[in-house]
């Protein structure tokens, strides 16, 4: 059964007053896919009922009270994406469309959701507490950069007026809020649970507090906001992390504690036993469905959490870098459900979560003394310490295989090639290649400059040259001829002009010519972010080159399309700015030929530095064509009254013979 959505569904249900109201930026889909589908069945499974607001009409204030007053309380979110990534390019234009809408229309949420739909309930309800939480939340819980916008942005939790922000996953921190709530204790009490942020005028109970920067001091001095967003990256861990406070104006403050700890095997597997409906509401039938549903209908989340450390990913902010899994069991379980619905065709579309091939912690040491604060897993190199192992995941994968019903099981969530490579037993790796892959196995290498790798926080080029051969040399054995397509990321900050051709050149001599480029998009809670508003590395204190100019920035991400037309001027741009106009040309090292030019004849004729040659070629073509003009003229005349056909008959062969003559000229 749906949870409640209506007035009607409460009278069905016999609930005269809901303990709390979720309001979300989202159509109402009860999948485990969906944020908010996970955080009201777990407040349902501890004897809380739960209502649900889906998309309301934020320019109506009786939008926000159609299920009435909630006991205890209002809980907000946007929705499974921020809702200004949902909006817009990053060129910042609209998107056409958003899948986590009913037929895919755009503009059914505001921008800024979280702060919108809390105001509107502030307003309706004036002393309603009210819980923050989701995506957008979770990643501007601090003071951060708006890129929309392009200003300093205070925390989330003061523009929207809410009393509490429950940040990352939430299920353990709400069902504590909601006690707390029930046991009568008074919202601004509520300030000792982990994995939530609160605002107070009075710090001086605090204990190991680590005081931040000022909101005034990072809004006038960038790189305080740096030093910042240091600092918070070392307190991202359940056991090292500590309370951090934000001051304010007027003597306010905004106190995050320590996250919470990671769930358990067992805890992750509750979490998708619930009853879960597995699809949207019917009342989006009519209207064309979901489209967000058809992603993850057929998927299975086997784990949470990264120790990638991406400096362009906000994973670390969000689900922490300890490894959470379920099970083999509970997905076996979610599995049998999948095949018994009637549109399974036979494939299970993906086993994994934000990197696939992550099913345990990167090394032992974790589980008690937490991730190193100042050190990554992976990068530069990878950890002494790390502990490579696929015989999980893959022992996990072989049983879904053997399902009866099962054609086939992908992996499409992404693959950590870094991580894989360093496996030395090629078991997965070659399961992977042979079971796994439809055609095309996708992995982010992003760049291929060990400067702008650097600072996106991933390995150097030869690691992925090493997986790329590896890749190819699996496929040649089994017999197989399937690809391996790149993720690659566009004006990252430190990359340059002289990095965007680096990189057009290799895909050239790969032959390869990618469908879709990511331009770099500054979104809270990121390293990358951060380099892109200051100039400087936040790890590292260094200053980075940024490009923030759109035009050079189009550049950037047209030299790695280069061989679309639509890019030509812009290539031709670049490189003539980079001063590489040995790239222009009919070599076979070029990326573009030169322009065109017509000699007023119908002859076209290249035009380039380099062309020389051309030029004269050119002279000897305008003296022939002046010989051959009298001659050509008398053909067409003849193919005049050879194709005067008055029935038109002739027309097709009057075209072919006209193409003919001018081939041969």
């Amino acid at each position: 059964m749906f949870l409640p959505i209506s007035k009607d569904d409460l009278k069905e249900r016999g609930i005269e007053q809901l303990d709390f109201v979720y309001v979300c930026g989202d159509a109402y889909v009860d999948h485990p896919s969906f944020g908010a589908a996970i955080i009201c069945r777990i407040l349902e499974s501890h004897g809380y009922t739960v209502g649900i607001i889906a998309q309301p009409d934020w320019k109506d204030d009786n939008s926000i009270s159609i299920l009435g007053r909630p006991r205890l309380g209002f809980m907000v979110s946007s929705g499974n994406m921020d809702s200004m990534v949902n909006h817009y390019f990053v060129s910042k234009k609209h998107r056409p469309s958003d899948a986590y809408t009913p037929g895919g229309e755009p503009y059914k949420r505001p921008d800024h959701a979280t702060v919108v739909y809390s105001n509107l309930i502030r307003r309706t309800y004036k002393d309603i507490p009210i819980i923050i939480g989701g995506i957008e939340a979770s990643l501007r819980r601090l003071a951060h950069y708006d890129y929309w916008s392009d200003s300093f942005k205070r925390s989330i939790l003061l523009d929207s007026q809410a009393d509490i922000i429950s940040y990352g996953m939430g299920e353990r921190s709400v069902v504590e809020i909601a006690d707390a709530l029930n046991s009568g204790i008074d919202v601004k009490d509520i300030t000792f649970i982990k994995g939530t942020e609160y605002k107070t005028k009075n710090i001086d109970g605090l204990y190991e507090n680590i005081l931040l920067p000022s909101y005034d001091e990072m809004k006038l001095d960038k790189k305080r906001y740096a030093d910042s967003f240091r600092i918070q990256s070392a307190n991202t861990d359940s056991i090292t992390g500590k309370v951090l406070v934000e001051e304010y104006p007027n003597g306010n403050y905004v106190v995050q504690n320590p996250p919470q700890p990671p769930l358990s095997m067992t805890e992750m597997d509750d979490v998708y036993s619930l009853p879960y409906e597995r699809t949207y509401h019917p009342i989006y039938e009519d209207m064309g469905g979901v489209p967000a549903i058809s992603e993850i209908k057929f998927s299975l989340i086997s784990n949470r959490g990264c120790f990638g450390g991406c400096n362009f990913c906000a994973l670390t902010f969000h689900q922490g870098r300890t490894i959470q899994c379920r099970s083999h069991e509970s997905i076996i379980e979610e599995a049998k459900i999948i095949i018994n619905d009637k549109d399974f065709k036979g494939y299970i579309h993906d086993v994994g979560g934000p990197t696939a091939n992550f099913r345990h912690p990167s090394c032992e040491k974790q589980l008690t003394k937490g991730v190193c604060q100042n050190r990554q897993c992976l990068f530069p190199k990878p950890c002494p310490n790390l502990k490579v192992d696929h015989s999980d995941y893959l022992s996990l994968l072989r049983k879904l295989r053997s399902l009866p019903g099962v054609k086939k099981v992908f992996i499409r969530s992404g693959i950590r090639f870094d991580y894989l490579i360093e496996d030395k037993d090629d078991t997965f790796f070659r399961e992977l290649v042979e079971h796994h892959v439809s055609g095309q196995l996708k992995v982010a290498p992003e760049h291929i400059c060990d400067e702008v790798l650097s600072k996106l926080g991933k390995p150097e080029n030869a690691v992925y040259e090493r997986f790329r051969k590896k890749y190819k040399e699996i496929n040649d054995k089994l017999g197989l001829k399937q690809f391996l397509v790149p993720y690659l990321m566009s004006s990252h900050p430190g990359s340059t002009l002289k990095e965007a051709i680096a990189l057009a050149e290799y895909l050239r001599d790969l032959g390869y010519m990618p469908e879709q480029v990511q331009d770099f998009y500054p979104t809270p809670s990121t390293a990358s972010t951060v380099m892109y508003y200051t100039g400087i590395d936040p790890i590292t204190g260094k200053q980075v080159y940024v490009e923030h100019n759109p035009h050079e920035k189009a550049m950037q991400r047209a030299l790695i399309q280069y061989r679309n037309p639509k890019n030509y001027e812009l290539v031709m741009e670049a490189l003539k700015k980079a001063n590489r106009e040995d790239l222009i040309g009919f070599g076979p090292k070029c990326l573009i030929k030169p322009r065109k030019m017509s000699d007023g004849a119908g002859h076209t004729y290249k035009d380039g530095k380099n062309n020389g040659h051309n030029n004269k070629k050119l002279q000897k073509d305008m003296r022939q064509n002046g010989k051959d003009t009298g001659k050509r003229e008398k053909n067409n005349s003849s193919l005049k009254n050879r194709n005067s056909s008055p029935n038109g008959k002739n027309s097709g062969s009057k075209k072919k013979t006209i193409r003919n003559v001018h081939k041969k000229k």
